[in-house]
């Protein structure tokens, strides 16, 4: 059962209707009324079908005002780039001896992973840690580089990966129910951007089927394509 918060904001929003970006993030910010700062998700229905390989759609993108949550990243680099790695935003940066001891332990709690091409050989002794949480660096989400302090600025900046699932869905947190409209909105934009032009060349007919927004704790409205 859904709260009567829940159904109260749900009874103010037409089903029917595709609300345009504006007004959507409007009705969403004047409607919060949770202790905590709601996140902004968009999730968007892809007219593929995300059983074949050629119609998979996925990319990346930076978000113009930064990402929701802060990433923690971990650099895999050389011993003498350890400290400017940390230093351009690396939550933790290291060599063979960090590979050693993430595959000692069993497990690694960050939520990216970035390297430099010629640690990728030792990696591969930890791959069955990182691959199942989808952490293993890959040139298909840009997180492996000769120039990894770049690829850690741009994480840092808002950069990020996308790639639809099962469903052929696709699922991001856009914004902060606190930040200002205009913010919002770009971001939505900037991420949309991006995602119509991800189509798969083999895909025929609508690709942005659907486009919904909603908060944390909010009904979702959906956006006039």
């Amino acid at each position: 059962m859904r709260s009567k918060r829940y159904q109260k904001i749900k009874s103010k929003i037409d089903k029917d209707k595709g609300y345009s970006l504006e007004e959507a993030i409007k009705i969403i910010k004047e409607n919060a009324s949770s202790s905590f700062d709601e996140t902004i998700e968009l999730h968007i229905q892809l007219g593929i079908n995300p059983r074949k390989t050629e119609q998979q759609a996925r990319g990346m993108v930076t978000l113009p005002h930064g990402v929701v949550k802060k990433r923690k990243i971990i650099a895999f680099v050389e011993e003498s780039e350890v400290k400017e790695a940390e230093r351009v935003g690396a939550d933790l940066a290291g060599g063979k001896k960090l590979i050693q001891k993430i595959k000692e332990e069993g497990s690694c709690a960050f939520d990216v992973v970035v390297a430099h091409p010629d640690l990728m050989a030792d990696l591969a002794q930890v791959a069955k840690i990182l691959g199942p949480k989808g952490l293993m660096p890959s040139p298909k989400t840009g997180t492996i580089g000769v120039d990894v302090f770049t690829i850690i600025k741009e994480l840092r900046g808002g950069k990020i990966t996308f790639k639809n699932d099962a469903g052929a869905n696709l699922h991001q947190a856009v914004a902060k129910i606190s930040w200002d409209l205009e913010k919002i909105k770009e971001n939505i934009e900037e991420y949309l951007n991006v995602v119509k032009k991800s189509k798969p060349a083999g895909t025929k007919g609508i690709f942005l089927k659907k486009i919904f927004l909603s908060s944390t704790m909010g009904p979702a409205l959906r956006i006039a394509l």
